[in-house]
């Protein structure tokens, strides 16, 4: 073989050789103990394949051991950034086998908590998204609003994360004096930082050139694994359990189902950001509709006893002890209820042997669902554009490592 043909076999070689790279699980673009491994030819994924499990705490083995209301504490720690859907999806499962009716005024508590923790969520979504493209003053400002709601869950519960709040029977105790004050201050001041996020981002030429265009996929697609929620709205799908199967009191209420039409990056932030706006609105509507009475259901054997009638009242008492010694016993049969939480279609599955503590308890969670399309979207495309991308979902691995 000529010298000539020698060097283009060489050339050819080095052309076509690909190189295998873990992102991952410390990489900080990763948004949590993801390990995801690239198969690169030069700055191009040619294959992609997501591998979780870092953060995996049994959480679903766990709630076979502990009582009905035990397990309430454990669905905090699953998405970790918006606790109060997961125990909302949970205690609805369990109300339903129960078949409690819960009060109207613990019915719009839940909606306006939920939706304060679905901006929560959002502010971390976009503070950190935004400090991967580069935008870094965004992470400041976002946490700085974040900062605010959580001042309000521990106005409310005594805890700013992991709260418990929402119970099986409606909520752990009324909204403490003064909430409305607190709640309004928010809802005052909130609209005009939105604006001031667009403000530094819609306009901004690395943002738009980072996100515009980058990382589209197809809805049926997306349908065929799993993929809802923002995703799915931006490709102009308005899929939203919040409108299709209202659930909590949530057919009272007035507003949109955001979407987008690009499916791009791009769309998903402007979903997020028309969500922003919508959960205001509700917000609003809750405190401006705010039923009176009791926050707790009529069910003795079930929900705590008010702790004035446990000072003064024999049975009570003994109630009281009964239920947080041995718990309550759970008719048997099994219910599966889905919520609408800020990463999408979150479903709570229980299963009763009629006995004080779950027989199954499997929580169909959106971050897994929605990780599974990361190798359709970042294939073929730069390590840079993967950053925006994986950004762009908003899994948290608590949420798929159960």
């Amino acid at each position: 073989m000529s010298q000539t043909a020698l060097q283009e076999n060489e050339a050819t070689e080095l052309r076509s050789r690909r190189m295998v790279l873990n992102m991952g699980p410390q990489h900080p673009s990763t948004h949590g103990v993801l390990r995801v491994l690239l198969e690169l030819e030069g700055e191009t994924i040619q294959n992609a394949i997501p591998d979780i499990g870092f953060l995996h705490t049994g959480i679903e083995k766990q709630c076979e051991a502990l009582t009905w209301q035990q397990v309430v504490t454990l669905t905090d720690r699953v998405d970790y950034l918006s606790n109060l859907n997961n125990n909302l999806a949970y205690c609805l499962a369990v109300e339903k086998l129960l078949q409690l009716e819960i009060p109207a005024r613990a019915q719009f508590m839940r909606v306006m908590l939920c939706e304060l923790s679905r901006i929560s969520s959002h502010l971390v979504w976009l503070g950190t998204h935004a400090l991967d493209i580069g935008a870094m003053s965004m992470f400041m400002y976002c946490f700085r609003e974040r900062e605010e709601v959580l001042k309000i869950m521990e106005f409310f519960s005594g805890q700013r994360l992991m709260t418990s709040y929402i119970r099986i029977g409606g909520l752990s105790v009324d909204a403490p004096r003064g909430w409305e004050k607190i709640v309004k201050k928010f809802l005052d001041t909130f609209p005009s930082r939105v604006e001031q996020y667009e403000d530094l981002l819609n306009n901004n030429p690395i943002w738009t050139g980072r996100t515009k265009g980058v990382g589209p996929l197809d809805v049926n697609r997306m349908i065929n694994i799993g993929i809802n929620g923002p995703l799915i709205r931006a490709c102009g799908l308005p899929h939203d359990l919040r409108k299709m199967e209202p659930y909590s009191s949530y057919e009272k209420f007035d507003f949109k189902v955001c979407t987008h039409t690009d499916g791009d990056v791009w769309g998903r932030y402007q979903v997020r950001m028309g969500e922003f706006r919508e959960s205001l609105k509700i917000i609003k509507q809750a405190m401006d509709g705010m039923p009176g009475g009791a926050v707790t259901a009529t069910a003795p054997k079930v929900v705590l006893p008010d702790r004035e009638k446990m000072k003064t009242q024999m049975e009570a008492l003994i109630y009281h002890f009964k239920i947080v010694t041995e718990g309550f016993a759970v008719p048997e049969g099994e219910a599966y209820v889905g919520i609408e939480s800020p990463r999408g279609e979150l479903g709570y599955y229980v299963a009763s042997d009629g006995s004080a503590k779950p027989l199954r308890v499997h929580m169909r969670t959106p971050s897994f669902g929605n990780i599974q399309g990361l190798p359709d979207l970042i294939e073929g495309r730069m390590i840079a554009d993967s950053i925006a991308i994986m950004g762009s979902l908003d899994f948290v691995l608590g949420d798929c490592d159960r």
